[in-house]
């Protein structure tokens, strides 16, 4: 079965160029960081474009936009009557409840589970990653259920691994294995990965990593009201269930799309839209009224500010009908669209102080587990390898490009594996930016996150004074010093 998605001119599907342009253009002047974006309408792609080395072949971190995942899955096993939305949550997990069942716990349903009123009044996934054991729904059943279920909003990202959970006790299938045959095969979305927790269950609320394309056909499925090339994927009562609000999480703020309501791991938006949404501006949008999807990939910290731009140059453009040709805007966008990069570090190849400063440092504790820098400078650029808590990398940096490379991981706690900097992929840049430091830009191109180390160099050591684009905890850290040995 042909999967891809058919392409057109924005004009062609009723949208300028310009509004393309002028949506790129205020994102990144208002809120900056997209990694990629595609927009759909009329289910074919309008235009889209990646931020190199993001590119559209790999797959990037989808954080909270996993739930939406996940609330398909329990969709699907609940058509196939393996369970319904009223079962008591409880029941599902005889041997991890605690002895004495309270009131609350009893009366919270897979539903309350969904729509993320459990009647917790706090995060439960926090004291779920804390459990030495690894036993996450014995930490989740744990939990004081403060109110009744039904009756309080509380965004709970372990409740939707409960979800997850449920899913594998009842069809012995992690949600990768369930959703494969059922969803990622037929929508064509490949070799998609999920976390899990220390007893082998896919995070749910969480953890989910595919590439932009593939988000672009799970919102267009949504759309489809589930069908997908002649085939009833989804039913459509579940997503018109999922979608809907089932949640009142409004607080004073009408011009919030995190306040007009919650479905089933869904967010409802303003404009009569909805979307499932992950931290860092992680997208998938479906705007029914408009017949069109933008799926958005992205290292941000104002996620309403990307929003706030699709409401102002994208959504008010989109015409009932097709617009006439216009090569010139079309050609415009193109060159726009084609031209994207996240920038790399920008200044010298090579410094008098490089030769001097060559060799390996090691460095105090610090929040992104540096555990050593060794440079190697020449003229054309230098070599630095990163030693950290998960992992080692050698890596290629020159000025005003990115050089590929790969953090290898090595054994360390599941915690270390948390907070450290994430094994994979990384692409790298530097340059000397004034003739004693050296900065190095490092791009974790299948996730938000892109590191700055500016390294100041003095007889004998190094200060390094480091950062993030984006985090869930600060964003630059107090200098970090090193020694030379």
């Amino acid at each position: 079965m042909d999967t891809a998605l058919p392409r057109s001119t924005p004009e062609s599907v009723g949208i300028p160029s310009g509004a393309i342009e002028a949506f790129v253009q205020g994102v990144e002047e208002r809120v900056g960081g997209l990694h990629s974006f595609m927009l759909l309408r009329h289910g074919q792609v309008a235009a889209e474009a990646w931020w190199a080395p993001y590119a559209p072949e790999r797959p990037h971190m989808l954080f909270s936009l996993s739930k939406s995942f996940t609330s398909t899955a329990v969709g699907l096993a609940v058509a196939e009557g393996r369970l319904t939305v009223d079962d008591p949550v409880v029941s599902f997990f005889p041997e991890e409840a605690p002895r004495r069942v309270s009131r609350n716990l009893a009366a919270m349903r897979v539903r309350h589970l969904l729509s993320m009123n459990t009647g917790h009044g706090e995060d439960t996934f926090g004291p779920m990653h804390a459990r030495r054991d690894g036993d996450w729904a014995r930490a989740f059943l744990g939990r004081p259920v403060t109110h009744k279920p039904g009756s309080h909003f509380l965004y709970n990202t372990g409740a939707t691994y409960m979800l997850s959970a449920i899913v594998q006790r009842l069809t012995g299938q992690t949600l990768v294995e369930y959703l494969t045959p059922r969803l990622f095969e037929p929508l064509g979305i490949e070799t998609p990965t999920w976390e899990t927790c220390p007893r082998g269950v896919n995070q749910g609320g969480t953890g989910l990593n595919v590439r932009t394309e593939d988000i672009a056909r799970f919102g267009q499925l949504y759309l489809q009201e589930g069908a997908w090339q002649g085939q009833q994927v989804v039913p459509a009562a579940w997503v018109a269930e999922a979608t809907s609000p089932h949640s009142d999480n409004a607080a004073g703020d009408p011009a919030s799309d995190w306040q007009q309501g919650y479905g089933y791991q869904f967010w409802r938006c303003r404009h009569g839209a909805y979307r499932g949404d992950g931290a860092f501006g992680q997208f998938c949008l479906v705007m029914p009224a408009q017949d069109a999807v933008l799926a958005v990939t992205s290292g941000v910290r104002n996620m309403q500010g990307v929003l706030d731009q699709v409401w102002e140059c994208l959504l008010p453009a989109m015409a009932p009908q097709a617009l006439p040709p216009a090569p010139e805007a079309e050609a415009r966008l193109a060159g726009v669209l084609g031209n994207r990069r996240v920038a790399p570090v920008a200044g010298e190849a090579s410094s008098a102080a490089g030769r001097a400063a060559s060799g390996r440092y090691r460095l105090e504790e610090n929040p992104p587990s540096l555990r050593a820098l060794t440079f190697r400078f020449r003229r054309g650029g230098a070599t630095v390898r990163l030693s950290t808590a998960t992992g080692v990398a050698e890596l290629a940096c020159t000025p005003d490009t990115w050089q590929e490379g790969h953090i290898t991981s090595r054994r360390a706690s599941w915690r270390a594996r948390r907070m450290g900097m994430p094994p994979g992929p990384v692409a790298a840049s530097g340059a000397w930016t004034d003739p004693e430091t050296y900065a190095v830009r490092l791009c974790f191109y299948e996730t938000p996150f892109v590191l700055d180390l500016a390294c100041r160099f003095s007889e004998g050591g190094v200060t390094v004074h480091g950062g993030v684009n984006a985090s869930f905890g600060p964003t630059e850290w107090a200098p970090i010093a090193g020694q030379r040995g």
